[in-house]
């Protein structure tokens, strides 16, 4: 019997298994549920099926990075069945039913513009970029809910070092796959596609940026951005770009997918910010999927220490 090992393993190799997950639907409810005792309103996410996705592939060879949260993880059925992904669709449940024919295999990933080597890598080269590591990050959705995760991944650093950015290189603009044909629930989000995101270069290089190729202990389902997506864990959650094709090193800010629709709602940096309200709602507390109450909102999501030096002297009002 021929037996391979992970580092013989193509991607084209991996087959998703047969396991399914149970579809999860958040309902906001209960609005009384606990007013007597608390002094105020209490919403009960009551989770319902609804269908079934495709779970991952098993991954092996990682290791534990001393960057994770020792918070408790998010279950990955609440993470795999209540996310954005607009396009498959912009309701929380879309993905998970929208998603799971979502063809990822052959995937490549183009790295350009002001650079010294331009290269396009396929998966196989980006599983073998660097040491996988899992990283149990937190992340927060700008609509004020969070999640914590044990992303599979390497820094982004080791990517953009492969391709030797120029001087000239001062951001780096992400584009991800769109295909009508694969993604006809797009066409009634009200955004412009293919999405496409953005980073400073400093931020891009820094050694909490991940490339991500996989979570909880198996490859990406396509729901949550397979097969590689980025997170950045101090930034909200759409900046943290799923199912990556396209890199472009740039001399200038770049176009990102939220900023052009709504300028005034969601800025470039879009770092985490509890004293910089949404203009629809409060940023100070969030709700952790699975839990009843709401916390506080930490500062650039709980990682200050590691990042707030990028933005010394900068207006976090006005660069929201």
């Amino acid at each position: 019997m021929l037996i391979k090992k992970p580092a013989d393993l193509k991607y084209s190799d991996i087959t998703p298994k047969s396991i399914y997950v149970d579809r999860r639907k958040f309902l906001a409810g209960a609005a009384g549920v606990g007013a007597a005792m608390l002094g105020g309103r209490v919403v009960l996410d009551v989770i319902s099926p609804r269908t079934t996705a495709l779970a991952g592939t098993k991954l092996s060879g990682y290791s534990k990075s001393p960057l994770s949260t020792n918070e408790p993880r998010t279950p990955y059925n609440d993470v795999t069945q209540y996310n954005n992904f607009y396009e498959f669709g912009s309701d929380k449940d879309d993905p998970a039913v929208n998603a799971k024919n979502f063809r990822t295999s052959p995937w490549t990933v183009s790295v350009e513009g002001n650079v010294t080597k331009p290269q396009k890598f396929d998966m196989d080269a980006i599983l073998k970029m660097a040491p996988l590591e899992e990283r149990i990050y937190r992340l927060r959705c700008v609509e004020a809910w969070s999640i914590v995760v044990p992303w599979i991944g390497f820094p982004l650093s080791a990517l953009l070092q492969k391709v030797e950015p120029t001087p000239k290189a001062k951001f780096v603009a992400f584009e991800t796959f769109y295909d009508p044909k694969q993604m006809p629930k797009a066409r009634g989000t009200g955004i412009e596609f293919p999405y496409r995101e953005g980073l400073r270069l400093d931020e891009a290089m820094h050694p909490l940026t991940l490339v991500c190729v996989g979570m909880y202990g198996e490859t990406l389902p396509p729901q949550d951005g397979a097969p590689v997506r980025l997170i950045v864990p101090w930034k909200y959650g759409f900046k943290s770009i799923k199912s990556i094709v396209k890199i472009t090193l740039v001399e200038k800010q770049p176009r990102t997918t939220w900023n052009m629709a709504a300028p005034n709602e969601y800025g470039f940096y879009s770092n985490v910010n509890p004293k910089v309200d949404h203009p629809r709602w409060s940023q100070a507390k969030e709700r952790r999927l699975g839990e009843f109450l709401k916390r506080p909102t930490l500062p650039f999501n709980g990682y200050a220490d590691q990042v707030e030096n990028l933005y010394s002297g900068m207006d976090l009002r006005k660069y929201f």
